[in-house]
């Protein structure tokens, strides 16, 4: 399958979970989500649908603090990295993220602009723009997994 690109507008934080457990449900060991867009616009929301989705149990909150959370799911795990307070790519390649973009589980990065260069080329890119009534858009770019309409 060629790689697309969707755009969603969900309008509560329910619908945007329900979108992460959507994702999460096609999502396969390797892939990496790329994700940018400005504070409070749904990054970390999202994650909290696609940890439900890979069976995670553990409360999913946002890295910024801590950099990178690492939760077990029943299908296999999740890397949430969060790069917002880094200075660029040299301190994201010292935090060890090698096993992570290219392991055995699915790694979700927030702030990804900082260090897109590092990134795999079939990384999944989601960019988040809130809109003025309270609602986001959410596009999804180089998607090549079937079944996401």
């Amino acid at each position: 399958m060629t790689a697309s690109s969707f755009t969603f507008n969900p309008r509560t934080e329910a619908e945007t979970i329900a979108l992460g457990v959507k994702i999460g449900s096609l999502l396969e060991p390797g892939d990496v989500l790329a994700m940018s867009g400005t504070l409070a616009a749904g990054k970390t929301t999202i994650t909290k649908g696609i940890a439900q989705s890979l069976g995670v149990e553990d409360t999913v909150t946002s890295p910024t603090f801590c950099l990178v959370s690492e939760y077990e799911g029943k299908s296999m795990p999740l890397y949430h990295i969060d790069v917002y307070r880094l200075e660029g790519e040299e301190d994201f390649m010292n935090l060890g993220v090698e096993d992570m973009l290219y392991g055995n589980g699915v790694c979700v990065i927030e702030w990804c602009e900082k260090v897109k260069s590092c990134l795999p080329k079939k990384s999944i890119f989601i960019t988040f723009t809130p809109k003025d009534d309270g609602s986001r858009e959410i596009k999804i770019e180089n998607w090549s997994h079937a079944g996401i309409k």
